[in-house]
């Protein structure tokens, strides 16, 4: 299901991103990552690695970041591993992107549970604001993908927008999450019907006392 990834010109890659290297600030988070791990078990730290590395590319592009090939080969030396083995792992999970995609990357959930329930009309409301599958927005904003599970069934349909996710999806609903981000807003997050966590619409339907505080039901069982 993953779409076609739009890679730039080689030399035009390494000339612009040859020289990467940390921050500050990410130089010290990268060697706090690497410290959890014991001695000798660097390479355990590629995944937080790559993603650090590709939210500095965010950074420095104002997109949700990316990891050209000399930041991969970058962040390999940096873990004395071959950079087969970053390049492994960048291309087996989704969280990395291999090519540039805009300020915010929606990943639109097309498994089952999100497609019964209704995940055609979010993709609609996409389209709809210019939107197209593997491209990204003429003005840079947006980039939109279909992604496998996103892991929030209960509340289909859903969305992954760079960080953030919005549940419970209508046509609608989508048009004004979009709509607010091309405004420079941030949209309410998670359910956009008021649904607490993944509970029943409405609210719980048992141990409604714990909604408010950690209720201990215990002597009322006991009864």
């Amino acid at each position: 299901m993953a779409d076609a990834v739009q890679i730039p010109d080689e030399a035009e890659v390494r000339a612009r991103w040859g020289a990467f290297g940390w921050t500050a600030a990410n130089e010290e988070k990268a060697r706090e990552i690497i410290g959890r791990y014991p001695a000798g078990r660097q390479q355990s730290a590629i995944m937080p690695l790559l993603f650090l590395a590709q939210n500095q590319v965010g950074v420095e592009t104002n997109t949700a970041g990316w990891l050209p090939i000399p930041v991969i080969e970058f962040v390999a030396r940096f873990l004395d591993m071959p950079f087969i083995r970053a390049y492994e792992v960048a291309t087996f999970y989704t969280m990395y992107n291999l090519g540039p995609v805009g300020r915010f990357h929606v990943q639109v959930c097309g498994t089952t549970p999100c497609m019964l329930r209704g995940s055609d009309d979010v993709f609609r409301a996409c389209h709809e604001r210019g939107l197209k599958k593997g491209s990204t927005t003429a003005d840079g904003l947006f980039t939109l993908s279909e992604v496998e599970c996103l892991g929030a069934c209960a509340n289909a349909p859903m969305v992954q927008i760079n960080d953030d996710n919005y549940e419970d999806l209508t046509f609608d609903s989508t048009l004004a999450v979009l709509d607010a981000l091309a405004r420079g807003e941030q949209p309410k997050t998670l359910s956009q019907i008021g649904r607490q966590t993944s509970a029943p619409e409405g609210g719980p339907t048992t141990l409604q006392a714990m909604v408010s505080e950690n209720h201990d039901y215990r002597s009322e069982w006991a009864a």
